[in-house]
């Protein structure tokens, strides 16, 4: 048992032990003074296996006060030092992977394999940003203007604060917001998704294990009003936001206008282009993959197709005979080839927009609704969902379901299925299936999208390079990962200087550039 541990078990001898989750605050696991505490489900069997406190407005303060008190020491530990925590978390994320993949599995409901990616992606963007010392580097130019020399360098900016989505619960707080963030010197406040909040508190105490000082790295679960301070707060230098399009633009325009950086990564409806010349049958095993990957709950899923009516046909047969074959579980049973529904509130939302599709017209052909999972018939299921047919004027193509519910545009040429896509007012990510090199090419210069596939279903870029998405699915100047992700967490000081002979007595005229113009003439 780790010593103050992230969670008390309300009843011991209950059937199904619910535990008590606490928040993160100072380097300590502390009970809350809420009386408003969540439910938190294992969607493959329905049972309730955690309450998460709603912290009170005074914890979210103290999470960002203990924040505060952190930062001077941490920013100024040389950066070599600090990625040295870097290095020891990362061993104990693959010390821990079976244990921690497990417990992913239980609270979302991912299957094993995705589930596992979701804690492997954070040690992805951990070894990026172990390279700090290295990216951390500034510019340095003597003699800049005659006896001038100029350095820039990158410095640590104070307190960040991370609201993370429920559809990731290690990859994106641990991944995309912490490490590059506690790497150059910054501290940072989580706010963690309060229907899946345990990965993310059991990864700190990894955190706290590796050596990170208390105060680094702070965790609440909260509402919308105790987030909200985040965003208004003096202290708060910064916003990393993933979730809704409507919250991210909210979040942009009230934390930049309280002078706050922000990078608000939001919704998706990413489209495929398959050409007639595909590989069929492995364009349509991608294409499974591509919307049934994490039951359909990912920013980069591939939720529609718009394919070439000469080959529709036959695709449509592929996908029918392999949504056929996908077997349905509880995500822990490394079997299972799709886990349920994060909960029930969100099944009954991917369901009414199933709903919808029919209301709107569109062909439905295979429905995956009610499925029965023997012994599991209390989970949060939902088996994969086509709608063939779908049109222009149809919302169930263009706003994003978050589940696995495919949809299937025609079109007759590479151009109308460009341009289709293009209308879109997402754009997170586009894929072009098609053996022809001169229409991908084409593809990936027209597409809108920023991040873009060729015969690649899921085209997200290693953490080395930044998470780009364009249009209604990103708010902000600078994206997370990548060089973007260190030039958001840091601020630029460039130190212009010259230095006087000792048998200079450091008199005489000083012009308005103090030469700092390399080009002013030297008669002037």
């Amino acid at each position: 048992m780790v010593e103050n541990r992230y969670f008390d078990i309300e009843d011991e001898s209950a059937d199904v032990p619910v535990k008590k989750l606490k928040y993160f605050v100072g380097g300590e696991f502390k009970v809350s003074a809420t009386s408003n505490y969540m439910d938190c489900y294992n969607p493959s069997t329905g049972d309730v296996i955690a309450h998460a406190p709603q912290c009170t407005q005074d914890e979210v303060d103290s999470a960002i006060a203990a924040a505060t008190a952190a930062y001077p020491e941490w920013s100024s530990t040389p950066v070599s030092k600090r990625v040295q925590v870097l290095y020891k978390f990362k061993a104990l994320v693959e010390e821990h992977l079976e244990e921690l993949t497990y417990l992913l599995c239980q609270e979302e409901g991912k299957n094993w394999t995705e589930s596992m990616g979701d804690v492997l992606k954070v040690n992805e963007v951990v070894e990026f940003a172990c390279g700090a010392p290295h990216l951390m580097k500034g510019e340095s130019l003597m003699q800049a203007s005659k006896g001038y020399d100029t350095v820039l360098y990158h410095e640590p900016i104070g307190v960040f604060a991370g609201i993370a989505p429920w559809n990731f619960p290690a990859m994106i707080p641990h991944g995309w917001m912490t490490p590059i963030c506690v790497a150059t010197g910054n501290c940072i406040i989580l706010k963690a998704a309060s229907f899946v909040p345990q990965s993310s508190l059991r990864l700190a105490e990894l955190w706290r294990e590796a050596g990170l000082p208390a105060g680094v790295l702070n965790i609440v679960t909260a509402g919308r009003n105790e987030a909200e301070i985040f965003l208004k707060h003096p202290d708060i230098k910064g916003v990393s936001f993933v979730g809704s399009t409507n919250v991210g633009k909210h979040i942009y325009k009230t934390a930049a206008a309280n002078g706050k950086r922000v990078q608000a990564l939001t919704e998706a409806k990413n489209h495929a282009l398959v050409l007639k010349d595909a590989k069929i049958e492995r364009t349509a095993r991608g294409i499974i993959n591509a919307y049934c990957g994490c039951a359909g709950a990912r920013c980069m899923a591939c939720p529609v197709i718009v394919v070439e009516n000469a080959i529709a046909d036959e695709l449509i047969a592929y996908l029918k005979k392999f949504v056929a074959e996908m077997k349905l579980g509880p995500a822990y049973e490394k079997t299972t080839g799709m886990g349920p529904i994060m909960n029930q509130g969100h099944l009954d939302f991917v369901t009414g927009w199933i709903e919808k599709g029919i209301e709107e017209g569109a062909e439905l052909i295979v429905d995956g609704r009610n499925p029965t999972v023997e012994g599991y018939e209390n989970g949060f299921y939902l088996a994969p969902t086509i709608f063939d047919n779908v049109t222009d004027d149809m919302t169930i193509g263009d706003e994003e379901v978050f589940g696995p519910v495919l949809c299937i545009k025609r079109v007759n040429s590479f151009e109308e299925g460009i341009t289709l896509m293009n209308k879109n007012r997402f754009a997170n990510g586009s894929v072009i299936y098609t053996q022809n090199g001169h229409y991908a090419r084409e593809f990936a210069y027209r597409t809108d999208a920023g991040m873009v596939g060729v015969n690649v279903g899921i085209p997200v870029p290693l953490g080395i390079f930044g998470f780009t998405g364009h249009k209604d699915s990103f708010f902000g100047d600078l994206h997370c990962m990548g060089k973007d992700g260190f030039t958001f967490f840091t601020e630029s000081k460039c130190v212009t200087q010259t230095w006087f002979p000792e048998t200079d007595e450091a008199v005489g005229k000083v012009d308005t550039w103090d030469g700092t113009i390399s080009s002013m003439p030297t008669d002037k």
